[in-house]
């Protein structure tokens, strides 16, 4: 019963906060999409974030063909330094090919989106005892790895991510993994992961669809080629 006690509390604070997220920002999430040409509900939501030029990208659309880039944000906190998360307390945001897993409207940074680290490749790679978990895109600008965004961005990523009909994606990548990018850090310790997650830039580049991958058995990521 006490459990139960204070569940209750919590999801009526959570709902009252995303109720007055929605009366405040729905038109102005509306005109966001219009402005992009996309209707008020869409299939599909993709997030690309730099953790070098410090942006979040926003994209939407259909199930099927190109999508649309809808709004570009600074990320204003990301803790840690160019490369992946691979303890429990290293402060390293993650990097690599993700999903949003939950929607939190409770949070302690105003809004979040749970990121899905550690994924199929983190679980290999990674401390096999402590990894580390809850990763979040959220607001309030504070960062222990997590990717910080505004208030007022994050009301507009979240109300959008959570009404599209499909679970959205998330790629986190060290910079945009351009040829000449690659070759500058190539004596990095993390080449050999970037070197994986190219394509997958590369693939939105030319398709403007996120890229379909798999993880092998040593947790390198395969990016399927783009048709």
């Amino acid at each position: 019963m006490l459990a139960l006690a204070v569940v209750l509390p919590l999801t009526v604070m959570a709902n009252a906060r995303l109720d007055g997220v929605r009366a405040a920002r729905s038109e102005d999430v509306k005109r966001l999409l219009a402005a992009a040409g996309l209707p008020g509900r869409v299939d599909t939501v993709y997030l690309r974030a730099f953790k070098e030029e410090k942006v979040l990208e926003l994209w939407a659309g259909s199930a099927k063909g190109p999508l649309t880039l809808v709004k570009t944000y600074p990320i204003c906190a990301a803790s840690g330094e160019l490369g992946p998360k691979r303890k429990e307390g290293d402060l390293q945001v993650p990097e690599g090919l993700y999903d949003i897993v939950e929607f939190n409207p409770a949070s302690n940074f105003h809004l979040s989106m749970k990121v899905s680290y550690p994924n199929a490749s983190d679980r290999v790679r990674s401390d096999a005892r402590r990894p580390g978990g809850l990763i979040y895109l959220h607001g309030n600008c504070a960062s222990i790895g997590c990717i910080a965004i505004e208030d007022g961005p994050i009301e507009e990523v979240f109300l959008i991510a959570q009404s599209a009909r499909s679970r959205p994606r998330i790629d986190i990548f060290p910079a945009r993994l351009e040829a000449g990018w690659l070759t500058s850090h190539a004596d990095s310790p993390h080449a050999g992961l970037w070197a994986e997650l190219a394509p997958a830039y590369a693939s939105f580049e030319a398709t403007k669809r996120p890229a379909a991958y798999s993880v092998d058995a040593s947790g390198a990521y395969k990016v399927k080629k783009s048709r």
